[in-house]
């Protein structure tokens, strides 16, 4: 078998239902399966697979093992020669995984590649790629001088800029939301440190690949859609394994010192702040307009009661899509994109290339009975039902 990719879930249903959808899709052509690690979620995310996805290899843990044992776990049962590590709040193009395997192929001596990610309002999401987070690169990351000096390689390496978002290079850490990997190699350095609960896990994995001398790579062909923050509350326990993570990869990688002990501990509480407030922006104004990108006029005629808003039905048959949403920029307007008709890779184009402060986006999954999104990295998505 050519890939195995896992899907670590807790408590995020709705989003883990569209993610499989998407990687069904995008595994048609490849000998590979899809394996869901449930992290005893309490949200029917374990009954909603085995009544929509009896084929999918499905595990159920009695507890909450947290992010790397849970993938360890997954990792265990694998088939394939390559393991994709995803994320549930995630959604990937149709030939993702074609173009990132061809790729991994024809590398020598490879630890991990990842992709260029985007989040649900189109933007991108600078942690696809970054530096080893020594305390002077993330001085630099704390006190914003990569974004004062975003060309000088002296302030530029925690997010990697070096690298552009749309160019494939070498990088040092990539992010836990999509890594893939050789499952032997991943087994050779015995898969993530379960002594780390979440949070570090992914720079812990990427450091001890370069540490075998093995090169990461940032792969920019493809554009996967990752939802932010859905598997995790911004709240006290969160701000406690934030701490414990950070703590837990400096202590383990490198020397201690009373300066470096002092400038971490002044790091963990500018990260510690600043996660603290993220997600408490203010929420977007309801938009004065919904657009509806399908065929389905029955749902159409459904939907304004639904959504308690005016609804524009523009029928895929007739218009041409990416045109007539050019006519949205700047209004504040919900775009809902119906995959029974627009593929995911298109999805994810059309939220790229449309990116607007005014414009939101949902999807309508295929052989589902709901629309899901997200306004903001920073807050959790929203899930409306069509009944």
């Amino acid at each position: 078998m050519q890939l195995s990719v896992i899907i670590l879930n807790y408590n995020v249903r709705y989003f883990l239902e569209q993610c499989v959808l998407s990687v069904q899709n995008a595994i048609s052509t490849i000998d590979a399966e899809i394996i869901v690690v449930d992290n005893n979620s309490t949200d029917e995310s374990c009954l909603m697979m085995k009544s929509k996805f009896p084929s999918v290899k499905l595990i159920e843990n009695s507890a909450n093992f947290g992010f790397p044992k849970g993938n360890n776990i997954g990792v265990e049962q694998a088939s394939g020669k390559y393991i994709c590590i995803l994320n549930p709040d995630t959604v990937v193009a149709e030939d993702t995984f074609v173009k990132i395997l061809a790729f991994a192929e024809r590398q020598i001596n490879l630890g991990i590649v990842g992709c260029r990610l985007i989040d649900g309002t189109g933007s991108f999401l600078p942690e696809s790629k970054r530096g080893i987070p020594t305390p002077w690169v993330a001085f630099t990351k704390v006190f914003g001088l990569y974004k004062v000096f975003p060309n000088s390689k002296l302030f530029n390496q925690y997010y990697a800029q070096h690298i552009k978002e749309n160019q494939t290079g070498k990088v040092e850490i990539l992010v836990g939301a999509f890594m893939l990997m050789q499952r032997d190699l991943y087994l050779d350095i015995e898969g993530f440190d379960e002594k780390c609960f979440m949070y570090a896990d992914d720079i812990d994995l990427s450091y001890r690949m370069l540490l075998k001398n093995k090169t990461n790579f940032y792969f920019h062909e493809t554009t996967v859609l990752h939802y932010k923050g859905e598997s995790t509350v911004k709240d006290e326990k969160y701000m406690k394994r934030f701490q414990e993570a950070m703590h837990f990869f400096y202590q383990k990688h490198f020397k201690k010192s009373w300066f470096f002990e002092f400038f971490i501990q002044i790091g963990i509480f500018f990260f510690s702040f600043i996660k603290m407030f993220q997600g408490k922006n203010k929420p977007k104004p309801l938009p004065e307009s919904i657009v509806f990108y399908s065929s389905n006029k029955n749902l159409s005629e459904k939907l304004p009661s639904i959504l308690k808003n005016k609804v524009l039905f523009l029928d895929l048959k007739k218009e041409k899509m990416v045109n007539s949403c050019l006519n949205f920029k700047g209004k504040k307007t919900e775009i809902i994109l119906d995959n029974h008709y627009v593929s995911f890779k298109k999805c994810i184009k059309i939220i790229e290339t449309l990116r607007d402060k005014n414009i939101t986006f949902k999807i309508f999954p295929k052989n589902t009975n709901f629309i899901i999104g997200s306004n903001s990295r920073n807050d959790r998505g929203q899930i409306i039902k069509i009944e």
